[in-house]
């Protein structure tokens, strides 16, 4: 039996509330776009969560240590595959080692979530991460 406190927790947040969660990000000094390509139905809870997190962390990064004034997340699911990208238009410096744990956070819960995250600079200057995460259900198949 579970605890009363724990009884009426809501469910951990994925997918359905990225926009929510650009929302929340959006309306300061940096202009964030959301694009989403492939139905989010069916990737499983783990995944879901991993991304949201991922993504949260990015556009922390952003607002906090870029001097971004854009910044782009894409969601593609397609080919039992879930692709997550953050990519912003400012300082194009990876950052220092021991400022924080964010990027070690990603790495962890892309790889939890039996998925790959690389990130660094890009060329003309910005900054990227980039997770692949697998969008497939526990019976090994693609779900409707």
């Amino acid at each position: 039996m579970l605890p009363a406190a724990s009884a009426h927790r809501p469910p951990a947040p994925g997918l359905e509330r990225l926009a929510e969660l650009v929302d929340r990000f959006a309306g300061g000094d940096v202009e964030i776009t959301l694009r989403r390509e492939g139905e989010p139905d069916g990737v499983p809870p783990v995944v879901g969560l991993a991304a949201y997190r991922i993504v949260q962390e990015a556009l922390t990064n952003v607002l906090r240590h870029s001097g971004a004034r854009h910044a782009a997340v894409s969601v593609v699911r397609g080919d039992g595959r879930l692709m997550v990208e953050v990519v912003d238009d400012g300082l194009s410096a990876t950052p220092p080692a021991g400022s924080g744990f964010g990027l070690v956070g990603m790495r962890e819960r892309a790889s939890a979530a039996g998925g790959t995250i690389d990130y660094g600079t890009v060329p003309g200057g910005g900054f990227r991460v980039r997770a692949e995460l697998p969008a497939r259900g526990g019976d090994g198949g693609e779900r409707p």
